[in-house]
């Protein structure tokens, strides 16, 4: 450990390097997208079969598009002379970041990288390698070049190559920058086309910002640059081009000179560069953009010290306004490949700098209020420009970049439908948005008024303006309505009481009476007396809402984010009833993986269901998975394969697969089968030729409640990441569910359009 090191600087060290080297090197790794299991997977893969796209993209080369992953794959090259803020480390020293860099396009836009760290430095050679690499990306991603010679690589590489070239290191700071100096000025009340603006750093990144802001209305002449030898004015002799376009006539000479009256900093150079003396001397309200890394320019606690009407902002995460370049890369690729731009343009970079902006303007969404717990995130001076975690980045800005790349002519592909690529889209934010589509349809074809047991939740109220928003329902809030307006307000929602969403106050409803005395009617021969029944409706928001139900005051409820999920369910068995009067109440719950779903059943109500219940809940998990638009697929799972044992359990799941195929012959089943049988058809003809379930099967019937919570909660934390839809609640005689506290809000959003799109169903027509 270098002495150097602080405590917290050396644990980030070895926290590093350990994240790095464990538990396999590096930060990426190749993953087929085909399957490769038999021998006729690789004569499709490789040869002879191979030869079929191969002569087709040789007959004509826009068909590499569809047969290869060209489209969404870009190649992100450096030689390492100028990486992140270490210098000139050379190329391999700088591949921890390149990998870096693919991650975060993987994670934020779907796309695949190849990072390339090539070993040469002269300019014309990079722009000959490089460029020899069309054939093989989508896009190319310049990194960690240093200036000047960055330049003269884009500027050749976007002649020679018809795919998009883009420098980061330039346009993603200059993209970011400005859109936090225009949502800066809104602020302040100050107009681009008339403040002065002071730039420390002339290298690649400075140019850029200088340059897009030029493009929003920034006056040239308002322009004051200064380099390691100060302002770059009309008595300077040997400037590189990059720099002369900046040459000014003035008398101004240092950076304290440039600074004095400047409305806006601007520094892409060193630490400590802007001192508090020259700070004082600027104009009203200054705009400061500090972006050296890791220590800027002047620190906000210093720049706020000097100057209480400043906004600053800097590159580093732990203060506000972090200029960071993830706000906008992934996305401007994302959009230009889509459309197969073949160049980005700067009407494209323009777009994306308008969406960022506008973006943080925009009500908070449900996974930036996540990531960033307890923090009061507003537009405002110390919130410019959205965090990199707000999911919309991509579905604004790769529209918006595809538009204007169509508009300037660089299209090759344009977007026929935006709102169907917009749709298309949220398959890279939300791993159950293309599963959900058919559910979201059947929802926003006739909304329906869903009641909120938990309506004070501030999961519910995002998930209440997402329904809004998307018309998937009409919300109907349980709770009282100062928490709600005052949740409504701390997180800049436009939910409107009275006007968009309904409000049912527990404590002061005129239909308290009704209420009460509907229970007492259902429940008086339970046990439940008038008294009892008048505090249970004070008592209980679920028991609210399914009484608004059961009345026609709403259409659908949902519950289940606070308390104990039997408490929940038994007020929705005693007041909505059951659909069949023979068969209890029973869930399932969805795991997405990839590109294949399962529906496990029954996870959370009946704990040793008979045969006859087995088949009656196969039968109403399969009603649920038509819901989502997909054939149901029915295994009946056991220790026992196909006979292998005589066991009661073995013998019950057999049965229940004998009283499921005579109540469905429509729908495929089999068992009772073990669990690897059900997901492989290859390893089920082993055991039996004459299966009657052909494929995979996609809902999984368990024999008792232990097996199925079990097998649900390990898929969800492995193989599902986490991502489920349900509980489903089968078999109640009116659209309800019952959640879990665990719920996200995703996960409210997804079950309000599946209990719409259930209440939809049963609505007369």
């Amino acid at each position: 450990m270098s002495k150097s090191l602080s405590p917290a600087e050396a644990a980030l060290r070895e926290a590093a390097l350990d994240y790095h080297r464990n538990p396999l090197r590096g930060k990426v790794s190749v993953t087929p997208t085909k399957p490769l299991v038999n021998q006729r997977d690789l004569s499709l893969a490789y040869s002879p079969g191979v030869a079929y796209p191969c002569l087709d993209i040789h007959a004509d080369p826009a068909k590499a598009y569809d047969y290869t992953s060209r489209g969404n794959l870009v190649a992100v090259v450096t030689n390492g002379t100028a990486v992140l803020g270490l210098g000139d480390i050379g190329p391999l020293a700088g591949k921890p970041v390149m990998e870096g860099k693919g991650c975060l396009f993987k994670k934020f836009a779907g796309m695949d990288v190849f990072d390339i760290e090539l070993a040469e430095r002269d300019p014309d050679k990079l722009v000959d390698i490089i460029a020899a690499l069309e054939p093989t990306v989508g896009g190319i991603n310049l990194e960690d070049i240093k200036a000047p010679e960055c330049f003269y690589i884009e500027r050749e590489l976007s002649k020679r190559m018809n795919i998009p070239v883009f420098h980061d290191d330039q346009h993603g700071t200059a993209i970011i920058s400005s859109a936090a100096l225009i949502n800066a000025l809104e602020l302040v009340g100050k107009d681009i086309g008339q403040v002065r603006l002071a730039v420390s750093g002339a290298g690649a990144a400075a140019i850029a910002c200088v340059n897009v802001m030029i493009g929003l209305g920034l006056k040239r002449e308002n322009i004051y640059m200064c380099d390691s030898r100060g302002v770059i004015h009309h008595e300077r002799e040997n400037l590189d081009p990059s720099k002369a376009q900046f040459m000014r006539k003035t008398d101004a000479r240092t950076l304290a000179h440039a600074v004095e009256g400047a409305d806006v900093f601007l520094g892409c150079s060193a630490p400590g560069v802007l001192s508090a003396e020259m700070l004082k001397t600027m104009a009203p309200r200054p705009v400061i953009l500090a972006l050296a890394n890791p220590e800027p320019e002047i620190r906000p606690e210093l720049a706020k010290a000097v100057r209480p009407d400043c906004i600053i902002a800097t590159g580093r995460s732990d203060y506000p306004n972090q200029v960071n370049n993830v706000l906008c890369f992934p996305y401007i690729f994302r959009g230009a490949l889509d459309c197969g731009a073949t160049r980005i343009t700067e009407e494209m970079k323009l777009a994306c700098v308008r969406e960022i902006a506008a973006l943080a303007k925009a009500e908070l969404s449900a996974e930036v209020a996540a990531a960033y717990q307890g923090k009061e995130m507003h537009f405002g001076p110390d919130y410019l420009i959205p965090t990199p975690f707000d999911v919309r980045l991509i579905l604004r800005i790769a529209p918006a970049v595809a538009r204007a790349a169509e508009e300037s002519g660089v299209a090759t592909r344009p977007i026929a439908d935006y709102a169907a690529y917009r749709e298309s889209l949220t398959r890279f934010v939300y791993q159950t948005s293309m599963f959900m589509r058919p559910v979201f349809s059947a929802a926003k074809a006739m909304p329906q008024r869903v009641a909120y047991a938990e309506g004070e939740d501030e999961r519910v109220l995002r998930a209440a303006q997402f329904a809004i928003d998307d018309g998937l329902a009409k919300p109907i809030l349980i709770g009282r309505p100062a928490v709600i307006q005052a949740r409504i307000e701390r997180n800049d929602l436009r939910l409107q009481p009275g006007v968009n969403v309904e409000i049912c106050n527990p404590e002061d409803d005129p239909r308290f009476r009704q209420y009460w005395e509907t229970y007492h009617r259902l429940m008086g021969r339970h046990g439940v007396t008038p008294e009892t029944a008048k505090a249970s409706v004070r008592r209980s928001n679920t028991l609210i809402a399914a009484l608004m139900v059961h009345l026609g005051d709403a259409d659908a409820m949902l519950c289940g984010l606070v308390g104990k999920f039997d408490n929940h369910l038994a007020h929705i068995r005693g007041v909505l009833g059951l659909q069949d009067e023979t068969h209890d109440l029973a869930t399932v719950n969805a795991v997405v993986m990839g590109g294949n779903t399962l529906f496990i059943a029954d996870t959370y109500i009946t704990d040793e269901p008979s045969a006859e219940q087995l088949a009656t809940i196969a039968l109403r998990t399969a009603e649920e998975v038509q819901r989502f638009g997909l054939p149901p697929k029915v295994a009946f799972l056991s220790h026992s394969n196909f006979g292998s044992s005589t066991r009661p359990s073995a013998l019950k799941m057999r049965r229940a697969r004998e009283i499921f195929g005579r109540i469905a012959p429509q729908i495929e089943c089999d068992g009772e089968m073990h669990g690897d049988s059900a997901l492989s058809e290859t390893i089920r003809r082993r055991t039996l030729l004459d299966s009657t379930l052909t494929g995979n099967a996609n809902v999984l019937i368990c024999p008792n409640l232990d097996a199925a919570n079990i097998l649900f909660n390990v898929l969800k934390t492995t193989d599902g990441h986490g991502t489920t839809i349900g509980p489903i609640l089968l078999g109640c005689a009116a659209p309800a569910h019952v959640l879990t506290p665990s719920s996200t809000v995703r996960r409210v959003v997804n079950m309000t359009a599946l209990v719409a799109a259930n209440a939809t169903s049963r609505a007369p027509r």
